[in-house]
């Protein structure tokens, strides 16, 4: 565990699922048989989502370069007026078993990530009027694939935005094509030292570039894509994909505000804002380890270069874990990953700063959630604006 907690605190990426997958509660091998759930979705829509194959012929993969081209799988979620359907798969038995396989850990059944219950129906016909629905694309943690952040994404497409969550091809255990081939960790062998993360943040900004184009260009890649207003488009990323927004957003003018969730931008080297500085809105969302003036200085350097409209939040008792899907079913299956916020707690402060955060600016409804310290929420702070 020692080990565990120096890779989130130093480098806040890619040991949460391993954080998760360390039982010491004495139930959890009886409650690991009970189906897994995320939350259900809060806003008046039904959910639908699609898989997207998408493939980048104009870059070769970055982390194995003798494939010409960058290939990726996403999700896509948004507003159905379907009522009842087939949910998704959350991820496939094999996906699980990689996943658990991954993280070295032989307490939790292999397939025990297949069995979430979700409440996004799969196919499910869009609904909405054409260019009217904003885009938030999100991006997971380091090693963590793209269903860790469903209950954000279902809950964000309850209220009316097509979501995308994008697996960075080889920087998790299971990447799973439509022709059956499964891609796995090859980033994995690499990520001994920090310049490696600056590698991954800006090749994740250049996938995000390219999911853009796909979805919002003239041949939209998912058959919605009509609906999608490209002139609202947002970011939110865990960890590794938290920092990846501010690199996505300085690569991209498109993304018109951003989220990182309790991910650390420690490069090894300059901040990815350039000195002139970042004048687009952006929200740093943490748990109070990351607190202006902490042991962790990245997040103050970063801070100190955004010109735009900003707000530092900090939320007690909240762990890395609890910004995803891994803090509800910690909970589920009676791990203790070192919270103190509940799982549904957690998602449910995590969704609603998102949505506030992206309401007020792509749909310039004014919250006051973000301007000052709300009672129905005490365990978040406002730690900067």
């Amino acid at each position: 565990m020692r080990e565990i907690r120096r890779w989130r605190l130093v480098l806040a990426v890619g040991a949460v699922a391993a954080g998760l997958l360390t039982p010491v509660a004495a139930g959890t091998a009886a409650r690991a048989n009970e189906p897994l759930h995320l939350a259900p979705p809060s806003g008046p829509s039904a959910v639908g989502a699609t898989g997207l194959y998408l493939k980048d012929t104009s870059r070769p993969d970055p982390w194995v370069p003798e494939q010409p081209a960058r290939e990726l799988m996403a999700t896509v979620w948004y507003p159905t007026n379907a009522r009842r359907g087939t949910p998704t798969e959350y991820m496939s038995p094999e996906e699980s078993r990689l996943l658990v396989a991954g993280h070295h850990n032989t307490d939790i059944p292999p397939e025990a990530l297949s069995t979430v219950r979700t409440y996004a129906f799969a196919d499910a016909p869009p609904a909405g009027r054409p260019h009217s629905l904003p885009l938030v694309v999100l991006s997971p943690g380091y090693t963590n694939p793209r269903a860790t952040l469903s209950a954000l994404a279902e809950d964000l497409a309850s209220h009316g935005y097509v979501v995308v969550g994008i697996d960075h091809t080889y920087e998790t255990y299971a990447v799973t094509f439509p022709d059956g081939r499964i891609a796995g960790c090859a980033a994995c062998a690499q990520d001994d030292n920090r310049p490696f993360f600056g590698k991954l943040y800006q090749s994740r900004a250049a996938d995000v570039s390219f999911v853009l184009d796909q979805l919002t260009g003239p041949h939209p890649a998912w058959p919605g894509g009509s609906l999608i207003d490209a002139s609202r488009i947002g970011m939110s990323g865990h960890s590794a994909g938290g920092a990846s927004a501010i690199a996505a957003m300085v690569r991209d003018p498109r993304i018109d505000a951003g989220i990182n969730m309790d991910g650390s931008t420690n490069t090894g080297g300059e901040s990815m804002i350039p000195a002139s500085g970042f004048s687009r809105p952006f929200l740093l969302f943490g748990s109070t380890e990351l607190a202006p003036g902490g042991e962790l200085p990245w997040w103050d350097r970063d801070w100190a270069l955004m010109t735009g409209w900003k707000r530092w939040l900090t939320v007690a008792g909240m762990d890395h874990a609890s910004f995803t899907d891994l803090g509800l079913f910690a909970d589920q299956l009676g791990i203790d990953i070192g919270a103190t916020t509940s799982g549904l707690r957690a998602t449910e402060i995590t969704r609603k700063y998102n949505l506030a955060m992206f309401d007020q600016h792509l749909r310039r409804r004014p919250q006051p959630l973000l301007n000052a310290a709300a009672p129905c929420y005490p365990e978040v702070t406002i730690a900067a604006r």
